[in-house]
């Protein structure tokens, strides 16, 4: 067992106490305890153990981190790792003044958690866990040590946390974002006619790999069909392509969609580019702190109702992001993602990043898309990774 405790060992606390406190206190919480991969890598600062990147199962169970923050006294916190977190910490403290590292799968872990939980005589705290990331051998060790009663749902109180990006995260948030589209645009260039769906994504995988991206996926189409699964179809003269690709840079998401031709576009494709491109102006122009979430929702929407030679077939889509694909603000409801868009009516604030897209099924041309990140600012939004907004050729550095 690997145990670590200093008592007063705060100063290096890697978010906004304040903010976060004052966050649980609107919620009603006491305790945070935090299970899932994204929300312990917040409340460490970014951290997150390379060993279980990739996948969380090791024997019969699986990595369960857990991070267990009590409002307003950051001394109690702690951290409840994986036995091999030890050398993690010997070389990169961690700023927990307690550390657990001597778990190995998720009863033996909530079982350290209730543990140190019961260490703070809490007595009647509410104590607020992510149901969604808590395996239910784990959470009945917490229920049975805890009582039912004192742990609720904590989901909305991270999702508010981790709203407001500080500028360290905006910036990884730009890398990760220019990284896709310097890996969009090489892909573009260099595939030509032949170049298959499975070659093309391949690519992808490698550009973004070489510039430091985890590549997470890719949904691409050819031509005239809708389908975005990889596959043996290959690329023709004349013919569309869209490259819509999600990739991670330290633990935060970019997630853009960019268009290529093999050839030169005509007239019509100049013309659908230009309406969703005006589509997204309409919408991005209103991402502004102070503005409505739903403003940008109208800006949006109201721009494509206009275009009624396109709108039949297009969609307009606008959601948070962050260290997630779908975060806050939620700006829409059950559009695709199951919830609430319970932020249309909020004011926007600075630090907060948003993806707009806008998607048409051409009944001929086929699907054309685009898809942008922007970051939030006073009196100004910030498209992020805005190269290749148009129609890139395919071939040319063949």
């Amino acid at each position: 067992m690997h145990t670590q405790a200093s008592a007063g060992k705060t100063a290096g606390i890697p978010f906004d106490q304040h903010r976060v406190d004052r966050i649980m206190e609107e919620h009603g919480l006491d305790v945070l305890v935090a299970t899932s991969k994204h929300n312990v890598q917040y409340m460490l600062g970014g951290y997150k153990f390379i060993f279980f990147s990739a996948m969380d199962a090791i024997g019969h169970s699986r990595y369960l981190p857990v991070v267990i923050y009590r409002k307003g006294k950051p001394e109690q916190a702690a951290y409840v790792a994986n036995k091999m977190e030890g050398a993690e910490n010997a070389v990169h403290p961690f700023w927990t003044p307690t550390l657990h590292a001597n778990c190995w799968g998720s009863v033996d872990a909530a079982e350290q958690a209730a543990k140190h939980l019961k260490s703070l005589n809490l007595g009647n705290a509410r104590i607020g866990i992510e149901p969604a990331f808590l395996p239910s051998d784990a959470h009945a060790v917490l229920a049975a040590s805890l009582g039912y009663t004192h742990l609720v749902d904590a989901t909305g109180a991270f999702e508010r946390i981790r709203a407001i990006k500080t500028p360290e995260e905006l910036n990884v948030m730009r890398q990760a974002s220019e990284r896709i589209t310097d890996s969009m645009l090489a892909v573009f260039a260099a595939s030509e006619e032949g170049s298959t769906k499975e070659d093309i994504v391949e690519a992808l995988r490698r550009e973004e790999t070489n510039r430091g991206l985890q590549f997470e996926y890719c949904l691409i189409t050819l031509g005239s069909n809708f389908n975005r699964a990889v596959s043996a179809q290959a690329w023709k003269k004349g013919e569309v392509m869209s490259l819509d690709s999600g990739g991670n840079y330290k633990g935060y998401i970019g997630d853009l969609c960019r268009m290529g031709i093999l050839g030169e576009p005509d007239a019509e494709l100049e013309d659908l580019m230009a309406d969703i491109l005006e589509v997204q102006e309409a919408a991005i122009s209103r991402a502004k702190a102070g503005n409505l979430g739903g403003d940008v929702v109208a800006g949006g929407e109201d721009a494509l109702r206009k275009k009624t030679h396109i709108a039949p077939f297009t969609d307009f889509f606008t959601h948070g992001m962050g260290l997630i694909t779908h975060e806050a603000p939620f700006l829409m409801t059950n559009h695709p993602v199951a919830y609430e868009g319970v932020d249309a009516a909020r004011r926007l604030e600075a630090g907060m990043v948003i993806s707009v897209e806008t998607t048409m099924l051409h009944p001929s041309r086929g699907f054309i898309k685009i898809e942008d990140t922007v970051a939030i600012h006073e009196g100004r939004a910030e498209l992020v990774g805005d190269r290749g907004r148009g129609w890139n050729r395919g071939g040319t550095t063949r």
